[in-house]
């Protein structure tokens, strides 16, 4: 097992699946080098793919490169090996986010390497979802894969969820009439867009899914002010199953930690028959991100609130063409 090589072509799906990580409006912020000689994986940020207004600090480019580190080591845990993981590992180079080591079989990878087939399978879904119950052994099983990823999850209830949702409410209505939260859309938008070929990147229009006509459901329309011909509104969720991922700090190293987090959430969700999408509204306003954290600790800084039901799956989004991320050293 210590002498095994990986060729190119290996080392290339291996980032095919890390980089079908979500990201904040699909800019894929990352970059990734490998070194033939140590086996190693270096994870880079990509800040030129940041949010100025929505994700001035970075923290969402963060999680979504830890989501990608998430999938990194689901896909090296499935080809046999064991990602000895460090993040931050360099204190005078903050772009280098994480290295991935690949050494001898690890035997407390079992749990990866069952996340594997959810990788390609999942997909935001920006549809309504069944008013169905997600059953409590579900949510206890989600909110343990988090737990192992060193955050918190927690479904929001009663009034906590009413909080959520006017929060949430609030945000949309300021992103409506602030002019950087439009530049932000019109620059990781795709309107006209017919397949998923059309651009690398971005949200694509297919993937707007319909415009929200009634029902309680936090979808962000990424058609913002401008009119997409053709698109439909129907009814979302009344009551709809919102899951907060929070950390006890709030440093790079665990918004790193807060996306492998969300990323293992996500897929174990997808094996659940799960489906999945962001609220990202209040987190981009720093006001009312703080209220959102749990209102019986009062402790804990949200990452991310997740939306999940029973419903339709995502379209397939861009990605990036792997040589334009991937970096292969002697």
């Amino acid at each position: 097992m210590s002498q095994r090589t990986l060729s190119r072509e290996r080392v290339t799906a291996l980032v095919h699946d890390a980089t079908a990580a979500p990201s904040m409006h699909n800019a894929q912020p990352w970059r990734f080098r490998y070194f033939q000689g140590s086996r190693t994986f270096h994870l880079r940020a990509d800040f030129g793919r940041a949010m100025p207004h929505a994700d001035p600090d970075t923290r969402a480019l963060h999680l979504g490169c830890g989501a990608a580190l998430l999938n990194l080591r689901v896909a090296v845990a499935h080809e046999g090996w064991y990602p000895a993981t460090r993040l931050l590992p360099d204190p005078m180079d903050p772009a280098l986010l994480a290295t991935v080591q690949l050494t001898g079989l690890g035997s407390g990878e079992n749990d990866l390497t069952a996340l594997h087939p959810a990788i390609h399978q999942r997909h935001s879904s920006r549809f309504p979802f069944e008013e169905t119950e997600i059953p409590e052994a579900v949510q206890t099983a989600l909110s343990d894969a988090a737990h192992r990823e060193g955050a918190a999850l927690s479904f929001a209830t009663a009034w906590h969820l009413q909080e959520v949702l006017e929060l949430v409410e609030e945000a949309e209505a300021r992103n409506r009439t602030d002019r950087g939260s439009d530049e932000d859309l019109a620059a990781w938008t795709r309107i006209g867009a017919p397949s998923v070929s059309a651009a690398p990147d971005g949200v694509p229009e297919y993937a707007f899914g319909p415009r929200k006509r009634g029902g309680k459901a936090p979808i962000r329309d990424f058609a913002g002010t401008r009119p997409v011909a053709g698109r439909t509104a129907t009814d979302f969720e009344r009551s709809p199953h919102l899951a907060l991922l929070s950390t006890s700090r709030d440093r790079p190293e665990d918004w790193l930690r807060a996306g492998q987090a969300m990323e293992h959430v996500l897929l174990l969700a997808t094996l659940d028959d799960l489906s999945s999408s962001f609220v990202t509204q209040a987190l981009e306003w720093p006001d009312l991100r703080w209220p959102l954290r749990d209102p019986m600790a009062g402790t804990g800084h949200v990452q991310m609130v997740l939306r999940l039901g029973y419903g339709p799956k995502g379209p397939d989004t861009p990605r990036r063409p792997v040589p334009e991320v991937l970096d292969i050293q002697p």
